[in-house]
Formats: C-alpha cells, structure tokens, sequence
C-alpha cells in the first residue's frame, strides 16, 4: 500500500469492489485518521532531520545575491556551500534552524495527510457528474495542492523563523531572538512574511507529487512488484518533477521571509519575482536547485518509507 497516497488507493478498491470494507484492515476511518496523523508525524521527523543539511544549503544559496557580498563568501555551488558553511561555521550549523524545521514540517505535512482525503472526497461529490467511479485524476492533483496549502497558511510562521536562523552566518541565531526581532518591527503579520508565494510553492509541491509518484508507482510495480524498490523510485521521480516546478517559487519565498523584521527590498511577491530576474537574471530563479532536488529526492525516501510502516502497525494495534 502506498504511505502517502494510500486513500487514493482505498478508494479505487472501494469502486471496483463495493463489497469491500473502506478501511483497508478493519480500522474505521477515524482509526485510520489517527494512524495517518501519528505516522505522517514520525516520517516527517525521521526525514526532516535526516536531510536538514541539504535545505539550509538551499537557504544560503538562494539569499545570496549578486553584487551585494558585503565582505562575506561568496558561494560557488553546493559542495563549495556545504564545505564552507561545514569548516567555518562547524559541522553542526548545518542543522541550524532545526526545532523550527521540525515544528513546522511535522505540523504541516500530519495536518495536509490528514485533511488530504476529506478534501478529495468533497471534490469529488461537487464535481463529478455522477457516472460513478473513483475521484478523476484531476480531482486528486486538486486535493492533494489545497491540502497543502490550507496546512502551510496555517503554520507558515515556523518557515519564516526557520529560513532566518538558516540563513544566519555568525555564529548561533536563537529562535526567541528571531521571534522578539519579527515581532518588534512587524507585528503578527511578519510572521507571514512570504506567505503568497510559499501557499503557491506548496500548492504545486503537493500537487506534482500527488500525481507524479501515483503515476511513477502504477508503471514500477508491473517491473519491480509492490515494495521498497517502487517506493523508494517512484518518490524519487516525484521529487525530481516536484523542485524542477516548485524552485522558482521557492526562490521567490525564501527572499521574502528572509526580509521579514528587516528592511523591506521588495513590496511583494510579484515585485520580489520581477526584481529578481531582472537584476540576476532567469537562472537566478533556480538558485539552490541541486539541493532543493536532492533533499525532496532523499526526503520522500525516508518519508514514505516509515509513513507506510508506521500506518500498517497503527491500524494493526488499532484492529
């Protein structure tokens, strides 16, 4: 059973074979519920932590600017930001940012799985006309972005403290010194600093996951049959297509938050986009790219890895 997209799949079955309980085990739908929330809770933390490292990279490359050094080291590329940060800063600052990291991915990714199938059930009734069947495949990419992006309005403040203690270069940047700091020049609302575009960049993340790892599944399972090896191949083609449509965005996001307390270069997330471009031209839009890749490739791994296992001993103790 696929972790992530198991609902998808338990609907399926319910189509073609009416007779057959809902709950793919014995468990109701709130078991189940609860077993997705304590699964997609224990991935996410397993995940986040394990591919940390890559994300602040991510960070440093993309709020470097050109033409604006101010005396600091300029990055070349991954390896050069990961050794550097590594030699200079210690091994640990590559964790930086990571209490905030976890509140956030955890919170985030439990409550999108959780609200994920409700939503898609709900699309389902309103927009289809009626002829049977499972939710199109439309309807699941729909789903699986709107999911993603209620959950990150909602815990949006953990990313915007996260990307600033990440991007921080001297020494240690305490959460509750970034809080006070956000807080003093802005209000509650710089706590929602680059919202638009982080609700837009999570929207697509989702969705080309959702729909990409369903596909890349469905043709590897015929090949390398039902287990690790169609898991693990599947999330990775889905991480692939997931930064190639999302680093833009992303990009564009991590600028904005990062500014959040500070002074204010751009007024928006058209302006931030438009600037951007402009000053550093269109290859600036994927800064970070190789580690934005490599940690969704490596992160839906080690997630969907431990969601499916964690979500099948659940619903058996629950039975």
């Amino acid at each position: 059973r696929s972790p992530c997209f198991a609902p998808v799949r338990t609907f399926a079955l319910k189509a073609h074979c009416p007779h057959r309980r809902a709950d793919m085990g014995g468990s109701s739908a709130a078991d189940d519920a609860t077993a997705r929330l304590v699964a997609s809770a224990c991935g996410a933390l397993l995940a986040e932590t394990s591919t940390l490292p890559t994300d602040v990279v991510k960070v440093r490359l993309q709020v470097q600017q050109a033409g604006k050094l101010a005396g600091t080291h300029r990055y070349t590329g991954f390896a050069d930001c990961f050794g550097h940060i590594a030699k200079t800063e210690g091994p640990l600052a590559l964790w930086k940012g990571l209490v905030p990291a976890l509140a956030r991915q955890v919170s985030y990714t439990s409550m999108s799985l959780v609200i994920y199938e409700p939503i898609r059930d709900f699309y389902q009734r309103q927009l289809s006309s009626g002829t049977g069947g499972g939710p199109s495949f439309a309807q699941r990419l729909g789903a699986g972005g709107t999911a993603g992006a209620l959950a990150i309005s909602v815990f949006n403040p953990a990313e915007v403290v996260k990307t600033q203690v990440q991007s921080h270069r001297e020494g240690t940047l305490l959460v509750k010194d970034v809080v006070a700091r956000i807080w003093a020049r802005d209000g509650l609302l710089g706590f929602w600093a680059g919202w638009r575009p982080n609700v837009a960049r999570t929207f697509l993340v989702n969705a080309a996951e959702l729909g990409t790892y369903d596909e890349a599944k469905s043709r590897l399972v015929p090949l390398c049959g039902e287990g690790l090896v169609s898991h693990v191949g599947a999330s990775g083609i889905a991480g692939f297509v997931s930064a190639c449509i999302s680093t833009p965005v992303d990009v564009v996001k991590t600028r904005l938050m990062n500014s959040a307390g500070g002074s204010k270069q751009y007024s928006g997330m058209v302006s931030a986009g438009g600037t951007i471009l402009m000053e550093e031209g269109p290859a600036a839009l994927y800064k970070g790219f190789l580690p934005i890749c490599l940690r969704k490739v490596v992160w839906c791994g080690v997630f969907f890895v431990s969601y499916e296992r964690v979500r099948a001993t659940v619903n058996r103790l629950a039975a």
